[in-house]
């Protein structure tokens, strides 16, 4: 993408955050010149040299219009992510950031005359659905308020007209993300499967769908370019579905061990959970291990890739052992493990 035969510029919000530096640095890689909105200046080291920050909030007109100037090209990673038994309260900031802050990103964008909107969405909008594999066309549960914003998120910007009257908007439901950079559930996996402090409950049939960060980067950056994304929804998967034992077995081989071979039976273990938690909230505390973690650990969704392969030519490079040996390597370079 070049405007007037000069490199174009690409606004990226969540630069920082867990894809953004992986997005950032792909594109720069490419040629672009990119501008990151951000709420703080990043640290040193977290974006490549020549980026230009803009500060301010998504939700910021005055910010936005500064950052949009002169952009042909919007990524925007910028969420409030899923945080576990959320308080009704929340709901409210859910819509502000992912879904208002969203409809004023792409209002600016229309008003800017900009050519593209790739939108990182989630595979989560599917919910619990038993129609399994899903693709693109498989109807849309969301069972969290994390996954109902962005899906209205998600409308918001398929919506998106550009300036010659074509679709400007590409919606990517990306799988769960890992690498270097992950927090969260698969952070505390890794991490207590490396202090041996990790015992895996049930039979670890349940499958999941995953994208290894790198992988994700270059599909949000194919969707930028590619002529026939515009107006389109993707699923983002490295192409295959995995088994949570599965997943456990190739942490466990980047870190030279094997798996743990004893495995807690589910129906106790959700009980004890239950009560322990109650108890805990009892006395004003917060349980180390609550239903929805537990739940989250034992949910299945699977979801189907072949749509983005098959009309954008994408090619995951990293299946699920050389993504994990890459992610392990560096937090145990970087002293996190």
């Amino acid at each position: 993408m070049k405007t007037d035969g000069q490199p174009a510029t690409i606004l990226v919000t969540g630069a920082t955050g867990s894809l953004g530096p992986c997005v950032v640095q792909r594109l720069c890689a490419q040629g672009y010149r990119v501008r990151a909105l951000a709420r703080h200046a990043p640290d040193p080291g977290t974006l490549p040299p020549g980026v230009e920050v803009v500060l301010g909030d998504i939700g910021d007109a005055a910010a936005v219009r500064r950052a949009m100037a002169g952009a042909s090209g919007v990524v925007h990673l910028a969420a409030l992510l899923h945080i576990n038994n959320p308080p009704p309260a929340l709901a409210a900031e859910y819509w502000r950031v992912n879904v208002s802050a969203t409809a004023a990103l792409v209002a600016a964008a229309e008003a800017a005359g900009v050519r593209r909107f790739v939108y990182a969405s989630t595979i989560a909008v599917y919910g619990d659905n038993p129609s399994q594999p899903l693709d693109e066309d498989a109807p849309c549960r969301p069972a969290t308020l994390y996954a109902g914003s962005k899906l209205a998120g998600e409308q918001v910007v398929i919506a998106a007209t550009a300036a010659d009257g074509g679709p400007m908007g590409v919606v990517l439901r990306l799988a769960s993300i890992y690498g270097p950079r992950i927090k969260g559930n698969y952070r505390r996996l890794v991490a207590s499967l490396a202090r041996r402090r990790f015992l895996p409950i049930g039979e670890g049939t349940n499958r999941r769908t995953l994208i290894f960060e790198q992988d994700a980067a270059a599909a949000v950056v194919l969707a930028l370019a590619h002529p026939a994304a515009a107006g389109q929804t993707f699923n983002v998967t490295d192409g295959a579905s995995h088994s949570v034992r599965e997943i456990e077995s190739a942490i466990c081989s980047a870190l030279g061990r094997h798996p743990p071979r004893l495995r807690l039976p589910a129906r106790p273990v959700r009980l004890t959970c239950g009560l322990l938690e109650d108890a805990a909230r009892a006395v004003g505390h917060r349980a180390p291990v609550t239903r929805s973690m537990l739940e989250k650990y034992r949910e299945e969704l699977v979801v189907d890739g072949r749509r983005i392969r098959a009309m954008l030519g994408f090619a995951p490079a990293y299946d699920l052992w050389r993504g994990w040996a890459a992610t392990v390597s560096a937090l145990q370079e970087s002293g996190a493990l």
